[in-house]
């Protein structure tokens, strides 16, 4: 939109969008620039969905542009299915049980029959009722780890696996051909209810999905400690009764969870960013844990797909562990037990991101497992497991991590689950501790196997139009002829905007250095970020963090 355009927009608005009192408040406060960033386009909707800052106007998370995407995926669905069906969820983030009851009202209003959960439940929950329930499609209103002011809306597919780029596509084109006022079908989500054309999901559904978590285990008749410390976090978000339920049902009792991060709170009053990736968000959980002396503090995110963990170390200080290393550790783990109790399936897989630590791919092929590489977003790694269930070979998956803190055991739903990573954490942590071994003498002991590996990812904040902008520009930059990052040659250069190895078109490169290092380079799909993920092959810890620094700031220079 150009300005003229944007203003005559926020006009419309003002006239039509009355419904909901704090877009008609905020409204009336724009000023120019402010009309500008509201409105300059449609909140982008991709294979993520929609994500964006709660507010009023295009550009924003409100009931006005969730409705328009409920009826064009509604428009797609009834295309698509003789008789359409959706399952939805949302979290505890500010408006996220209104924007569901708005999506379900528009489904209903358009024939599409509704099953939402009763109460706020985690991603990976909706993932697993749309395939428990055989809909056509799930929603989950949530904006992942983002700070309060964010929601979004997550789309699913029939096979429980976050929507293909294909189909996104599809459904912005019907999301594109419709007016934000006019076009839209609504109807009142109580009156819903009462007609039956919207169905609280069952609690059957919910007791079968903690069943298929704990049937993750690999003890195999094994017995081990399960008295170990636990402090838990669930981040003012929906982790709380599906983990706490799952661990006491498998006998973990000794749990203590932080107080004051225990209830859903959309404003994250004790950690602005709850993101389990950042220091700052399990400081509290930290604290807790030295005044319990805990063994083991963990910490989901608010829609509960990811796992962050901090463990004593020799000194009885607590240590974060990252995603890579987690990941790492579940898949040492989870094979070794497999190999040693002749629990490996023919041909097994293990998948991970082109952005996730290298050594994974070693340690899996040291088990004999076949590493199938994709995309970043967790939504590739279900699609393999798919490709595979449809060659009848859904239980040669092993294992599915990203280094943002994502893991995936089991085929049962095709999206990664914080309560599966936080069981299989916890039973991981209590098979080494019942033979006296901690989590940091194992991943020192996979370092001296495999050599030294860090991963770093670094964010850079692009904001409003002109960010947008910028970013393009700063990923047409290093698409130019670059030669070395931080005196480290570039020794191959992997784009997969045209496509590659098989994978979607997607901005994002790829520079193989020299030394067995590697810099990937793209922008967030979710947030107006650019973002390097920098992996580096030392000796040492030392030497690594040296030579990482180097690459960084060299990387630095083509974002001016």
């Amino acid at each position: 939109m150009d300005n003229k355009n944007e203003k005559k927009e926020y006009e419309r608005w003002l006239t039509n969008a009355t419904a909901d009192a704090d877009v008609v408040a905020e409204l009336k406060m724009l000023d120019d620039t402010k009309i500008e960033d509201a409105f300059y386009r449609d909140l982008a909707f991709g294979t993520g969905g929609l994500r964006g800052v709660i507010g009023a106007g295009t550009n924003r998370m409100n009931i006005y542009t969730v409705a328009k995407a409920s009826q064009g995926l509604a428009d797609y669905l009834k295309k698509n299915f003789v008789e359409p069906s959706v399952a939805i969820g949302y979290d505890s983030r500010i408006k996220s049980d209104v924007f569901a009851k708005v999506a379900a009202g528009v489904f209903a209003a358009n024939g599409v029959k509704v099953n939402i959960w009763h109460v706020l439940m985690p991603v990976p929950t909706v993932s697993f009722a749309t395939r428990y329930l055989h809909t056509s499609a799930g929603v989950m209103v949530t904006a992942s780890h983002n700070p309060s002011k964010y929601n979004g809306y997550k789309v699913y597919g029939t096979d429980g696996c976050q929507i293909t780029t294909e189909v996104a596509a599809e459904i912005l084109a019907e999301i594109e051909k419709l007016d934000i006022f006019a076009d839209v079908k609504t109807s009142n989500f109580e009156a819903g209810v009462a007609n039956g054309s919207i169905q609280y999901i069952p609690d059957e559904v919910y007791i079968a999905f903690v069943e298929q978590v704990k049937r993750q285990s690999v003890l195999f008749g094994e017995e081990v400690n399960k008295d170990v410390a636990i402090v838990y976090s669930p981040l003012n978000g929906t982790g709380l009764k599906p983990v706490t339920r799952t661990l006491r049902e498998m006998d973990y009792t000794n749990i203590t969870v932080v107080k004051e991060q225990e209830q859903p709170d959309g404003n994250f009053p004790t950690c602005p960013y709850p993101n389990p990736e950042i220091k700052e968000a399990m400081a509290l959980g930290m604290e807790y844990a030295k005044k319990c002396d805990a063994d083991l503090l963990l910490a989901t995110d608010p829609d509960c797909d990811r796992v962050g963990i901090a463990v004593k170390n020799k000194s009885g200080e607590y240590e974060l562990l990252t995603g890579n290393q987690t990941g790492m550790l579940l898949l040492d783990y989870i094979c070794s037990q497999r190999v040693k109790h002749g629990k490996m399936p023919d041909d097994p897989v293990m998948v991970k991101t082109i952005v996730t630590m290298d050594m994974g791919e070693q340690i899996a092929s040291h088990y004999g497992l076949r590493t199938i590489n994709v995309l970043t977003g967790f939504k590739f790694i279900g699609e393999q497991i798919g490709k595979l269930e449809k060659q009848g070979k859904a239980d040669s998956y092993v294992f599915g991590f990203e280094e943002s803190y994502g893991y995936l055991t089991g085929s049962y739903v095709r999206d990664k689950d914080g309560v599966d990573g936080a069981y299989m954490i916890c039973e991981m942590f209590s098979y080494y501790a019942t033979k006296g071994i901690s989590l940091l003498d194992k991943l020192d002991e996979l370092y001296k196997t495999y050599g030294y590996c860090l991963n770093t990812l670094h964010s850079y904040e692009f904001d409003g139009s002109a960010g947008f902008a910028k970013m393009q520009n700063i990923m047409q930059a290093f698409r130019g002829e670059i030669k070395e990052f931080g005196g480290k040659k570039v020794v191959k250069l992997l784009d997969y905007a045209p496509g590659l190895d098989g994978l979607p078109k997607s901005n994002v490169l790829k520079f193989l250095l020299e030394d067995n290092c590697s810099i990937v380079v793209r922008p967030s799909g979710t947030e107006p970020k650019l973002k390097t993920y920098i992996s580096v092959s030392a000796e040492n810890k030392e030497v690594a963090e040296k030579e990482e620094v180097e690459i960084r700031k060299s990387a630095e220079e083509c974002l001016k």
